[in-house]
């Protein structure tokens, strides 16, 4: 799955709102998933407690009166031992895919007003990302607490790397760590939404479209929306210039959080400026293809689809100490000087925790 490009705020720009009606859900629907996981559910046909009753070990018992354990001496590797410890959760995973399958099918699930699906989000698609996130990028995440445990927040994170992995990855680590479950939602690019099947994705995972509108009415209603203001110029810039942050628009994201009240939250994220190393920039085929950019890499084209492999560097996302906004008054978001002071702020920040970031790391890849 793509994820979406973060651009910043333009002031010309309406959000479109979503097609699907309904109520966010968001911890509530990760909850009742796992309580469904964790219910106990007995196969189909099986009485209640004949789970307990398969599980009771018959087999020899040691001289303290315990079942044999497989391969102990003088056990023949006990078949109830075994099934135990193969079988073990299956009939609850079973029921409750199953019944995930029943809802998709039936309709019986809930999707809110801008798209998002709260069910699919957390059954499916992050399970198709958390590899990434686990095993391959192997990320490190530090002071995740600072985001509010209720409430709207806006966090503002760095951009780069080529293609928009950073987002996702910012997303797994707000939606796995966070102790109050809470749900990460990015603003993305026209581009995005512009993209068969990537558009359809997007919207399912909470992704809306990266303008003012949007932006606030998420977090009037209490969410945690993700911007990346630097956007392509971020995104696509070249390996020469990495960790090095470009331009952050016109404080269009501080006027939002002014207007809603909601605190500003500045993320660093290093290791994703080098998983497609961008030599080169190839403005003929960008402008031919459409795209704000067409990547140059060591690997990319020279390797076809190989080359769009990422590199698999360690990275580190550092959620910085919250920036209050409520202590301001209703007319701030209207004056410009206090934006660009605001705004300023925020990017030093980020830019401060990069290079701190960057001193304390070892190596690339470790």
């Amino acid at each position: 799955m793509a994820d979406a490009k973060v651009i910043p705020f333009d002031d010309d720009r309406r959000g479109t709102g979503g097609r699907a009606s309904g109520r966010t859900g968001r911890p509530a629907a990760r909850r009742r998933s796992r309580e469904r996981g964790d219910a106990g559910l007995a196969p189909v046909g099986e009485a209640p407690g004949a789970a307990e009753d398969r599980d009771a070990p018959t087999g020899p018992e040691t001289a303290e009166g315990g079942p044999l354990s497989a391969g102990a001496p003088g056990s023949s590797a006990g078949p109830p031992v075994l099934d135990r410890l193969l079988g073990e959760g299956w009939d609850a995973r079973t029921a409750r895919g199953l019944s995930f399958l029943r809802r998709r099918l039936t309709g019986e699930y809930e999707v809110d007003d801008f798209g998002y699906d709260a069910e699919l989000t957390d059954a499916v698609l992050m399970s198709l990302v958390r590899p990434l996130y686990e095993k391959y990028f192997r990320v490190e995440v530090r002071g995740v607490e600072n985001i509010p445990a209720d409430g709207g927040a806006l966090v503002v994170a760095n951009h780069s790397g080529t293609l928009p992995w950073d987002g996702l990855m910012l997303q797994v680590a707000v939606h796995d760590h966070h102790p109050a479950e809470r749900t990460l939602r990015l603003l993305a690019a026209d581009l995005v939404f512009m993209l068969p099947v990537v558009n359809e994705l997007a919207r399912k995972a909470g992704h809306t479209l990266a303008c003012a509108e949007d932006a606030e009415r998420l977090l009037e209603r209490g969410e945690v929306v993700g911007v990346m203001p630097e956007g392509f110029k971020g995104i696509g810039k070249p390996f020469s210039e990495r960790y090095k942050l470009q331009r952050f628009g016109r404080g269009g994201f501080v006027s939002t959080a002014l207007k809603a009240g909601a605190p500003i939250v500045p993320c660093s994220i290093v290791g994703a400026e080098e998983i497609y190393p961008m030599i080169g920039n190839s403005r003929t085929l960008a402008r031919l293809l459409g795209f704000p950019y067409f990547p140059i890499t060591p690997t990319f084209p020279l390797l076809g689809p190989l080359g769009a492999i990422p590199l698999p560097t360690k990275w580190t996302i550092q959620f910085g100490e919250p920036i209050p906004t409520d202590g301001y008054p209703q007319e701030a978001a209207d004056d410009p000087m206090l934006m660009f002071n605001l705004t300023d702020q925020v990017r030093e920040t980020i830019q401060h925790t990069l290079y701190k970031l960057l001193v304390q790391r070892r190596s690339v890849f470790f």
